[in-house]
């Protein structure tokens, strides 16, 4: 630690903090425009000019190190002042020359309210300009459907540049010319292909980019803001959601930092606009092989009919979507049916329901930064879980990380070895004949990243054992060390917190839709089931659900449920950790939540569910299941001591198809996202520039 003095006041800080941050632990506030506590120092803005004593002329205290300070003739520690005259003369002469160029649009500019420049401008900028000439103008650029661009306001901070090289890892943007000439651009005049590309829109301290989707819908004084959960991917983003009346009108992240820092996917951002279309908002039964439209009275009277037969011939999914409250009550409804066949694993993952251990991703997402050895099977993070693939990245860039991938190449926005693609590859890795295995097993922190891809095959379990037996081999389970390297990647946000509860009983999904198919089944139930195929003919089909996707189009009997932002919901992360998710709006037409529509069905079969409300409903399950008692708590390698993963799956061959990740397409793998305009313009621009490379590459 280094002492040193802030406008009098005598603090302890690291000595390798810089001035701002030794200036904020003294409680001294610092404008700053290109400064950013995740980006590499860039020291070109300016603003935050302290007076350093001893020092010829103001510091940039961003760029300038506590260590670098020297100390006085008697051994007195360094002293900054913030609020003299000189730093503000300083600061309004920065101010000044950040606003030679800039225009006066702030009433139609959509930064306008939460603008860096504004605020700044207001708190340390002259009174008037003395600047005359002419205000230069600069050609707008195409960034794609996400970032609208106004390049004309840009200080040339260049946040949106070093966001895009070190934390996305897609370096398409950067600065071209010199002086007044200096024009932030991307370098082919494309789209952004990076998924975590709108995370500038956050970062840009101006009004030059911005929310293109967004643009003139609403000024963020008129928004209701409420903190959810993120459910496009099983990674649980902490996010904002903002609404105006019965409308979301954005999303935006939420810091937290043991899960996605201060970041979100453009998927969990701009799908929004698919919560207001295709949305299921009355009760439908089929009638003479067309879905009429119906009241609730006849709609859980026609479901309550098709589930009183054989409980052996119902069977119950649970979709991607599907948050733990309603899993429950379909849960214990399906129990009081004596209904013995369940499955949440609607996408085949032969992954067991238990131990816990066995499906987590055990290191935690924060922990991911600890690991000095990653192997990577049967996933592409990049599309299945940007903000952890981003993790991989920064442990990559801070430190020697070897990365070994089995499955599709892919660019993972970092340099790994690929060992093969198929499960052969994962055989020799597991059988120690190939070097890599040396490289995870001498590793003190290893980690093994199970995808789906591995385990949503017809061979998915003898791949799970091989994986098993490599963890055990390499030592990836160390839990004297507190470490628990094995780890499964989830795709869904609803997996996790399924197997929790043990919502995977009785046939498989796959068995439960043949089983349908021929005649074995008589009803099946469907919260929200979207991403399979589902029975072609003779089950009924009950459908809970928000919107009219597959699962909709097939359903004999449609109640309709609420989306993930219209309701109070338990999710829990692909790591463990359960989160509540918020209500921003309420539910569309006459939907209700999930997990009341089963109560009110269970009624009417006479198996009366015990709780009557939300907070009963979450004490019964956090009674029978007490994982769901740990808010906020990701268990890391909590229980490895008991967990052997070389016990995991089931012996047997492996066929020699390649492991493939299960997302085909990053924008459009729900309901929701399928729903939206705007990612249906992405995925279009996705697909296009796929086209161009593979031009190119022939």
């Amino acid at each position: 630690m280094a002492k040193i003095l802030v406008d009098g006041v005598e603090v302890d800080v690291p000595a390798e903090y810089t001035l701002l941050q030794a200036c904020e632990a003294a409680g001294a506030e610092i404008p700053r425009f290109c400064y950013h506590e995740r980006l590499s120092i860039a020291g070109n803005c300016r603003m935050c000019l302290v007076e350093l004593k001893g020092a010829p002329k103001p510091v940039a205290s961003c760029a300038w190190g506590v260590r670098d300070c020297r100390s006085g003739p008697n051994g007195e520690p360094p002293e900054v002042f913030t609020k003299t005259p000189l730093v503000k003369k300083a600061r309004e002469g920065v101010m000044e020359f950040l606003l030679i160029n800039h225009p006066l649009d702030c009433p139609i500019c959509d930064q306008g309210g939460e603008c860096d420049l504004q605020d700044q401008s207001m708190a340390y900028g002259r009174s008037g300009a003395r600047f005359e000439e002419n205000k230069r103008a600069v050609e707008e650029k195409d960034m794609g459907p996400l970032v609208k661009t106004v390049m004309t306001r840009c200080i040339q901070c260049t946040r949106c540049v070093r966001f895009a090289a070190e934390v996305a890892g897609a370096p398409e943007i950067g600065a071209t010319g010199r002086g007044e000439d200096m024009e932030i651009t991307t370098y082919l005049e494309q789209a952004l292909s990076s998924e975590l590309s709108a995370n500038v829109i956050d970062l840009c301290p101006v009004g030059a980019l911005t929310s293109k989707p967004y643009a003139f819908n609403a000024r963020p004084w008129e928004l209701k803001k409420t903190e959810s959960v993120d459910v496009m991917d099983a990674v649980g983003a902490n996010i904002r959601i903002d609404a105006r009346g019965s409308e979301v009108l954005r999303v935006l992240p939420r810091l937290n930092e043991e899960i996605n820092e201060e970041w979100i996917s453009d998927k969990t951002r701009f799908a929004e606009d698919g919560l207001k279309r295709q949305r299921l908002d009355r009760p439908f039964v089929r009638r003479a092989g067309k879905l009429t439209a119906t009241t609730w009275d006849e709609a859980l009277t026609a479901a309550a009919k098709a589930l009183s037969g054989d409980p052996a011939r119902i069977g119950a999914l649970a979709g991607d979507l599907a948050c733990a409250e309603s899993m429950k009550a379909a849960l214990d409804l399906m129990a009081a049916l004596g209904v013995a066949n369940l499955d949440c694993r609607v996408d085949g993952a032969k992954l067991p329901p238990g131990p816990r251990p066995a499906y987590l991703f055990n290191t935690t997402i924060m922990g991911v930064e600890d690991a000095d050895a990653v192997l990577l099977v049967g996933t592409n993070p990049r599309i299945e879980a940007p903000l952890i693939n981003a993790r991989i990245r920064k442990a990559w860039l801070r430190k020697p990380l070897a990365v070994g991938v089995i499955g599709e190449p892919a660019d993972l926005t970092y340099r790994y070895e690929h060992l093969g693609a198929s499960p052969a590859a994962l055989a020799d890795l597991a059988a120690g004949r190939s070097a890599f295995f040396d490289i995870l097993k001498n590793a003190r922190r290893p980690m093994i990243v199970l995808g789906q891809g591995a385990l949503a095959r017809d061979d998915g379990a003898q791949v799970l054992r091989l994986a098993g037996r490599l963890a055990a081999a390499a030592g990836v389970v160390k839990p004297d060390e507190g470490w628990n390297g094995f780890n499964v990647l989830h795709t869904a946000a609803a997996r996790v917190a399924g197997l929790d509860l043990g919502f995977a009983v009785g046939l498989t999904a796959a068995q439960q839709i043949m089983a349908a198919n021929t005649g074995h089944l008589d009803t099946l139930l469907l919260l929200g089931v979207d991403e399979m195929e589902l029975p072609r003919a003779g089950a009924t089909v009950i459908y809970i659900g928000s919107h009219g996707d597959r699962g909709a189009h097939r359903a004999d009997i449609i109640l309709p449920g609420a989306a993930y932002t219209e309701k109070h919901a338990t999710w829990v992360n692909t790591e463990g950790r359960v989160q509540y998710g918020r209500r921003a709006a309420f539910p569309k037409g006459e939907a209700r939540d999930d997990w009341a529509i089963l109560r009110a069905l269970s009624d009417r079969l006479g198996k009366t569910l015990p709780y009557n409300d939300l907070q009963s409903l979450r004490a019964k399950m956090m009674a029978d299941h007490p994982s769901f008692a740990g808010i906020d708590y990701a268990p890391g390698a909590q229980g490895s001591e008991r967990f052997d993963p070389a016990s995991l799956g089931e012996d047997g061959p492996v066929t020699a198809a390649p492991l493939r990740s299960p997302i085909e397409d990053f924008y459009l793998t729900n309901p929701i996202a399928r729903a939206s305009a705007t990612m249906a313009a992405c995925s279009e621009a996705a697909s296009a520039r796929r086209a161009v490379h593979r031009v190119a590459a022939e």
